[in-house]
């Protein structure tokens, strides 16, 4: 009996150690599969990676101005020297800038340029009041009659503006930095 037992202890271990591969024909499978499934897949990425979207001939999207106009900055800053008096502009400047599209016409209720009666009670509330206005917005006008300017030149303007509908207000100078840095 123990060679009994011996035998079939030998059989079940020799079992035990068999592959999944138990003929020549799987083997050959198996070998022919490991070579054409990853050049297969190979083949398909480098298929894939090559048509992606390119594109069509003559089209400006590669162009040298069409780059940079993608890759504009967004905004910009532009810095001005507040104090230099050669760069602060003069009322009547200003005005034409920013003023006259609607105190040139009378626009939503603007007192027009040189109108005397239409100036008359604006000037008697003084010139802090009129400045305060154009600053700050009043009605329909926006702040600083939605320019760029800065406090002196509003202030010229209002002051061009009202010595035309017959008030004498006197022109705001340039800032004391502006004034001392010019000597």
């Amino acid at each position: 009996m123990s060679g009994h037992q011996d035998q079939d202890h030998g059989h079940g271990a020799h079992d035990s150690h068999e592959g999944p591969i138990k003929t020549p024909k799987q083997l050959a499978w198996a070998v022919f599969f490991a070579f054409v499934v990853p050049i297969f897949v190979i083949v398909l990425l480098a298929n894939y990676v090559s048509t992606d979207a390119k594109p069509a001939a003559g089209s400006v999207g590669l162009e040298e101005q069409a780059i940079a106009a993608r890759i504009q900055p967004v905004g910009s800053i532009e810095l001005k020297d507040a104090s230099s008096a050669g760069a602060l502009k003069t009322g009547e400047q200003v005005y034409q800038a920013q003023c006259a599209a609607c105190h040139g016409t009378g626009a939503m209720g603007a007192p027009k340029l040189g109108d005397a009666a239409a100036w008359a009670p604006r000037i008697k509330t003084g010139f802090e009041a009129l400045l305060n206005s154009a600053l700050k917005g009043k009605n329909a006008m926006s702040p600083q009659g939605g320019g760029e300017h800065s406090d002196v030149e509003i202030a010229r303007a209002v002051v061009y503006m009202a010595n035309n509908g017959g008030a004498k207000f006197e022109e705001p100078k340039a800032p004391v930095a502006a004034a001392s840095a010019a000597n």
